[in-house]
């Protein structure tokens, strides 16, 4: 199946002019990809290592603002302390700052696999990119085990 793309020639924005209105340009790439299930593509585990990378650092933004609250609670007054320690000893609580930890726990250890790699280690082959991938995943599983000890 051939697509088409359609592209505007006209300089002004309203007017139609049959002449200069279109121009057709035939795809030429038929061998595009026809399965478009996201359940069944598979990505290296280097993309999923990034990806992560990306969504702890969307997670960690916002816990910024939550950790900022806190320490903003905890130094207002004695009962405003009080208080937020109560807080923090609801299990819906400390779900929220053992993920707000974990995230940070792998971001680190994912920036710092990016960092190396921007050095040029690692950058040989694909197969490097993969080892270190997994032994980022591996350092953050550890520490994220660390943390959940600490937090419980």
């Amino acid at each position: 199946m051939t697509s088409l793309f359609f592209v505007m020639t006209s300089t002004k924005p309203n007017s139609v002019n049959t002449d200069d209105l279109i121009k057709v340009v035939s795809a030429v790439d038929n061998k595009r990809p026809v399965n478009l299930d996201l359940g069944t593509i598979r990505l290296p585990i280097t993309s999923y290592v990034s990806i992560l990378h990306r969504v702890s650092g969307v997670i960690l933004f916002f816990a910024v603002a939550i950790f900022l609250w806190m320490l903003e609670s905890s130094l207002a007054s004695e009962q405003s302390f009080a208080d937020l320690s109560a807080l923090l000893s609801n299990p819906v609580c400390q779900f929220i700052i053992w993920g707000s930890l974990a995230a940070l726990a792998y971001h680190a250890v994912a920036g710092i696999r990016h960092l190396i790699m921007d050095f040029g280690v690692g950058e040989d082959s694909f197969a490097s990119g993969h080892n270190s991938a997994w032994v980022a995943v591996a350092v953050a599983v550890v520490v994220i085990a660390l943390i959940t000890w600490w937090v419980l």
